[in-house]
């Protein structure tokens, strides 16, 4: 007999590892799982406040308990950002007592996506606003001098969201801004002239009233004092224009929602502020949704080859040739023209 001989007797029981001593998981010992909870006791809320990781929620909107609380994103949604105007699932103490802290569960479907990004190359998008449903833009009509560009940029992110444009001329009492209107006679944009003592606060808010507004609108042209005349207790910083520059001076740092209740009107609705900003790039934008906004030359692009760009140069273009043949009336080439300059403005080219 061996030493390796089965018939050797061993005191060692075989594959015994009872006595072998495992480490807890200093995460605890619960296995993990991607089931999540269905959290069916979550209420409903809508963000107007962000700040530093903590969000400002408003319950109940205008209901009898209605109140603002603040809460934390979810573990689970932190690969998904949470703006101003969502509508959140909310779990936790929603009471809203000092000190109390919920936790946003689940981010509601959104109806529209105010963005932008930091340039015409850059595909990183800048989340603004969401569900807002009106754009309201503020251009000065001198110092500093208004920006057609810019402006073109502005609707063409509206026309990309899905948000009708409002357009506010202040400072009319410095300068006429029937020539730079002109450049938008072909456009269903609402506009309101402003001067020294001649604000029409009447009826913007009248435009305003059961709208979700954002406000938009380049450093120093009177933003913030149009926010505070119409939401007196806003109380939003205003600057000056650098005499030297042109250039106004950012006053608001972060985007703002501010209930918006004219005494003369049942209804309300809200103002939400945004920073002054030099730029506006379109990086994101789908061409397609900018010509949807145009329904008129939705309908005849139809006739266009595929792949038309819709400018002076596009061969066989059905908007074109409609407009030259005097299809679509006395306003079918200042619409066309519109419709070219934001086109062009995106495609990042000279107009022609």
């Amino acid at each position: 007999m061996t030493w390796w001989s089965d018939d050797v007797e061993d005191d060692e029981p075989e594959f015994d590892e009872s006595d072998v001593r495992v480490r807890p998981s200093r995460r605890g010992s619960r296995p993990r799982t991607k089931q999540r909870p269905e959290h069916a006791d979550a209420v409903v809320g809508m963000v107007i406040g962000v700040d530093r990781g903590r969000y400002s929620v408003l319950l109940d909107e205008n209901g009898p308990n209605e109140r603002v609380i603040s809460a934390a994103r979810a573990s689970e949604l932190r690969r998904k950002s949470v703006v101003t105007g969502d509508r959140v699932d909310l779990v936790g103490d929603t009471t809203g007592d000092p000190g109390t802290l919920s936790r946003i569960v689940r981010i509601g479907e959104r109806t529209t996506l105010l963005r932008r990004s930091a340039d015409d190359t850059d595909e990183v998008e800048r989340v603004i606003v969401a569900n807002a449903d009106q754009m309201l833009i503020v251009v000065a009509a001198a110092n500093p001098e208004p920006r057609l560009r810019l402006l073109d940029r502005y609707l063409v992110a509206a026309f990309d969201a899905g948000i009708k444009p409002l357009l506010v001329i202040t400072k009319t009492d410095l300068a006429d801004p029937a020539e730079f209107l002109r450049n938008f006679a072909g456009l269903e944009l609402p506009v309101f002239l402003s001067g020294e003592g001649q604000m029409p606060l009447g009826e913007i808010a009248q435009a305003l009233v059961g709208h979700r507004t954002v406000f938009v609108g380049h450093s120093g042209v009177g933003k913030s004092t149009l926010v505070n005349a119409l939401v007196p207790s806003a109380g939003r910083a205003t600057g000056h224009v650098n005499l030297v520059t042109g250039r106004g001076r950012h006053t608001s740092s972060s985007t703002v929602w501010l209930r918006f209740a004219p005494e003369t009107e049942t209804a309300s609705g809200w103002v939400i502020d945004t920073p002054g900003v030099r730029s506006f790039g379109l990086g994101h934008i789908d061409r397609a949704n900018i010509l949807r906004a145009f329904t008129d030359l939705d309908r005849v692009a139809e006739g266009c080859p595929r792949g038309c760009t819709h400018l002076p140069d596009a061969p066989d273009c059905a908007i074109v040739e409609a407009v030259e043949a005097g299809e679509l009336g006395e306003t079918g080439p200042a619409r066309l023209e519109s419709l070219q300059r934001l086109l062009t403005t995106f495609a990042g080219t000279t107009t022609p």
